[in-house]
Order: structure tokens, then C-alpha cells, then sequence
């Protein structure tokens, strides 16, 4: 299938951004970007460095530089970063220039899904289930609001999902 056009997927952390992102891509015939993965690559730190010295802060400001800039590009898949719709400039660039895919997850899921990666600033915290809620209360509303297609990835391998975004690109598109 050829997908003319930009693709963004946001969601929480753990719900397969990344991996669902690369195999839409494929599927596609689109480039595909994460934004976290370009921010390292332009900074040459890694995202913990960055909340270390930077703060969340100074890492936003970043993230939002790097979404302007991928997402004034063309015809690709974009991967965000968790927290990237807080940024009102943000969700104004998704929504004004491309599809946005909330790919949506239980808490238990991103629980699961996180609990052994040491690169999520956020959840390094004794209570790591705790902060998912809190952040989820703040962003689901966000991640609503600039949604124009939702997928559940709650136990779906990547392929299943992209699928499924496909069937609704072409549903939009008609």
C-alpha cells in the first residue's frame, strides 16, 4: 500500500510506537522517524542525560524543535515521544500535518512493557505503576484530543496493528 502523506503515532510510553511505527512504515513504503531516537542523534546524549542535565524541561524544548522539524517533512512515519503532546505546539503540528494514531495500552501493559528499561526517566521511581496512572490522567485526554484514528496494542503483535492502521488510513481516506 503507498500512503501519501505523514503518519504520527503518540501515545504512552511501552505501547509500541517504535516498533508498530517501523513496520507501518514499511507497509507504507514511508521513511520513518522516532523523534526521541533523532533528538539523541542531534544532541549525541541519550534521553536520560538529557533529564539529567537539562531537565524534563530542556528535553521538551528539544522535542519540540525536533516535531516541528520531522513533522514538516513529507510522507513519513513519525514516532513520539510519551509526553510530546503536552506541547499545545506539538499537537498543532501533528494535527495540522498528518494523520495522528493514538496507540492505546492498559496500564498493566505498560507496566509490563517498561519495567526492564532503564532509558525512561519518568518511571525511575519506586513506584513505577504509580506514575504511569498519574501520567496517564494528564496525557489521555491529549492524546484524545489529537487523535484522528485510536488502536488498542494491548496484547497485538506489531504486523496485526499496523494492519489495522492501514484498514483505517484507507477508511479516512474514502
Amino acid at each position: 500500500m503507498k500512503f501519501l502523506g505523514n503518519v504520527f503515532l503518540v501515545g504512552p510510553m511501552g505501547v509500541g510506537k517504535t516498533t508498530i511505527g517501523k513496520v507501518l512504515a514499511e507497509q507504507l513504503d514511508l521513511q520513518f522517524f522516532d523523534s526521541d531516537r533523532q533528538i539523541e542523534a542531534s544532541t549525541g546524549a541519550d534521553i536520560p542525560w538529557i533529564f539529567d542535565v537539562e531537565g524534563e524541561s530542556g528535553f521538551r524544548a528539544r522535542e519540540i524543535k525536533m516535531i516541528d522539524h520531522l513533522s514538516d517533512q513529507t510522507n513519513i512515519v513519525m514516532a513520539t515521544g510519551g509526553g510530546a503532546v503536552l506541547s499545545e505546539e506539538n499537537r498543532k503540528h501533528l494535527a495540522e500535518r498528518g494523520t495522528v494514531v493514538y496507540l492505546r495500552a492498559s496500564i498493566a501493559q505498560q507496566v509490563e512493557r517498561t519495567s526492564r528499561d532503564k532509558n525512561r526517566p519518568l518511571l525511575q521511581t519506586p513506584d513505577p505503576e504509580q506514575k504511569i496512572r498519574e501520567l496517564m490522567e494528564i496525557r489521555e485526554p491529549l492524546y484524545q484530543e489529537v487523535a484522528d484514528i485510536v488502536v488498542d496494542t494491548n496484547k497485538r503483535n506489531a504486523r496485526t496493528v499496523s494492519h489495522e492502521i492501514c484498514k483505517q488510513l484507507l477508511e479516512l481516506e474514502n
